[in-house]
């Protein structure tokens, strides 16, 4: 039955975190508490005194619950001006009550179709029609209406009515309404993408689903301005929702380079054969990576890569870090802005967060090492969007094709295969050189491909003269135009080089190769990455 009061507030949500004391300090408010279904049911399982829907509508729920707002005498209660005297007298005239704050939360689509098994009339069924109707209608009006549609929002909302004597200022009903509108357009998205199907990486109208996850200080340089989203269709753990467990948030380029490194260990981690991987960033680009027969060796061989550029820069193991390896990590005459990790032990975080005052640590869980499904990549230029399905292909040395050259041992197949991985992560023109499992030097992000080649030997230079029994190997990311780059690398030690083949010229390189005894491998596929 309804009760005599100043206010009315409508309730309907399937998030019922908090709503029983929401409701109870809107009660307290003098609101009149109307409510639909299994919302109605709670609040008046806790006492309260609710009317039901049909008591407002003059209608039963009907449909399996299909239809039960979508009424004139809800949506002219959202919709309707009171500072118009046409729409008070409307709705005097067909005994329509208006809705001063609506608190409605959608039906959890998101959580059905990630759930196991869920079948197709399942989804179907958590497509909200009625609560994206009200929401917009609310938002709206928010002249007249506040919308709440998080329960995170619960505390805010009551302040601001205790402090209004019941009603809630302009300025914070403008702004729960849009939250509303961005809450409904997430809702939407997500649909659409559902219907579209998880094949369909290009469509017509591209619709994104990205949730703020937090504000940053400043983007790359401290004159801009930046903020951190989560990809809501991304389930695999990552850099934006791992845990810093020691130091201060993560900075826009702290992200980047997390990020950029996460991506490397997972794919090092991927290889035929790997067992624990490591890598040391700088500016996206790594300048050590190895990987190990275990977490230790692998880190040790990383940073021993180029342990000048690896000062304040962005370490990532994939794998667990106990004390012992921590005690490696901070080691004397190293900075080290970012650890990333699968896990910290509480022994590894002291010790390395007394040895700098401010490092990140950040644990992202455990990560799958198996080929990730197509997704796509999203870079903004100028008036629009470039889109394009991630780099993906797994690399194995096996598959490489002996072009020239002595045959290749397994070892060298091995560290062939170790480069091309790295040098897919390079910023190209981009040549590596490393060998048993270590990067020992890259040029990254040069304009010509010679140019990639002599910084790679110049950063690698001690390693080649020591390399001993291990054979020197090179890697590109694109095709060698000519023979000059192969033959800067080979006049620096290199015995063995791949690169993805496809120049006009390749019979040079061939032919230098044969000449200098050195093996060449064609990986077939090129690893730009602008």
């Amino acid at each position: 039955m309804s009760v005599v009061a100043k206010h009315r507030a409508l309730l309907s949500v399937s998030d019922k975190r908090d709503l029983v004391p929401f409701a109870w300090a809107l009660e307290a408010l003098d609101f009149e508490l109307v409510s639909t279904g299994g919302t109605a049911k709670v609040l008046a399982d806790a006492g309260l005194r609710v009317t039901p829907i049909d008591q407002v509508t003059g209608f039963p729920e009907m449909l399996d619950g299909r239809v039960k707002t979508l009424h004139p005498k809800v949506h002219g209660g959202l919709l309707g001006r009171m500072s118009l005297p046409e729409h008070v007298h409307a709705m005097q005239a067909h005994g329509i009550v208006p809705i001063e704050l609506l608190c409605v939360n959608l039906y959890p689509f998101a959580a059905t179709i990630a759930r196991p098994g869920a079948s197709f009339e399942e989804c179907i069924e958590q497509i909200d029609i009625g609560g994206p109707a009200m929401i917009r209608s609310a938002a709206k009006n928010h002249e007249s209406v506040a919308v709440v549609t998080d329960p995170g929002q619960y505390d805010r909302v009551i302040e601001a009515l205790r402090r209004g004597e019941g009603r809630i200022d302009g300025a914070l009903r403008r702004e729960l309404a849009a939250e509303a509108f961005a809450h409904t357009a997430r809702y939407d998205a997500t649909i659409a993408a559902w219907m579209q199907g998880p094949g369909e990486l290009f469509p017509e109208t591209l619709e994104l689903r990205f949730t703020r996850v937090s504000s940053l200080r400043y983007g790359e340089n401290p004159h801009q301005r930046a903020a951190v989203y989560r990809d809501a269709g991304t389930a695999e753990p990552g850099v934006v929702d791992a845990r810093v467990v020691e130091g201060k948030p993560l900075s826009y380029n702290n992200i980047l380079d997390a990020g950029a490194a996460l991506e490397l260990v997972t794919d090092l981690r991927a290889l035929p054969g790997a067992v624990a991987a490591a890598c040391v960033i700088k500016h996206t680009n790594p300048c050590g990576a190895a990987i190990g027969a275990d977490v230790a060796e692998a880190f040790d061989r990383a940073y021993a890569g180029d342990p000048l550029a690896a000062y304040g820069g962005i370490v990532a193991i994939a794998g667990r870090v106990d004390a012992a390896i921590a005690d490696r990590i901070a080691k004397p005459d190293r900075f080290l802005e970012v650890v990333v990790a699968e896990a910290f032990d509480d022994a590894a975080i002291a010790t390395l967060a007394n040895r700098w005052k401010n490092v990140r640590l950040i644990a992202t869980g455990a990560r799958s090492t198996a080929a990730a499904k197509a997704h796509r990549l999203l870079r903004s230029v100028p008036g629009g969007l470039l889109v394009q399905e991630a780099d993906d292909v797994p690399v194995n040395g096996a598959t490489f094709q002996h072009s020239a050259g002595p045959e290749p041992t397994d070892a060298m197949r091995a560290d062939a295969a170790f480069l091309a991985v790295v040098s897919k992560h390079l910023k190209s023109n981009a040549v590596c050189i490393g060998g048993g499992g270590s990067l020992w030097g890259a040029g990254a992000g040069q304009m010509d491909r010679v140019a990639a080649c002599r910084h790679a030997v110049d950063k690698a230079s001690a390693r080649l003269k020591a390399a001993g029994k291990i054979v020197p190997v090179a890697a590109s990311d694109a095709f060698f135009p000519f023979d000059d780059g192969p033959r800067t690398l080979i006049d620096a030690g290199v015995g063995c080089l791949v690169h993805p083949g496809g120049s006009k010229r390749d019979a040079d390189t061939e032919t230098l190769c044969r000449e200098r005894g050195a093996t060449l491998l064609i990986s077939g596929v090129r690893h730009f990455r602008h």
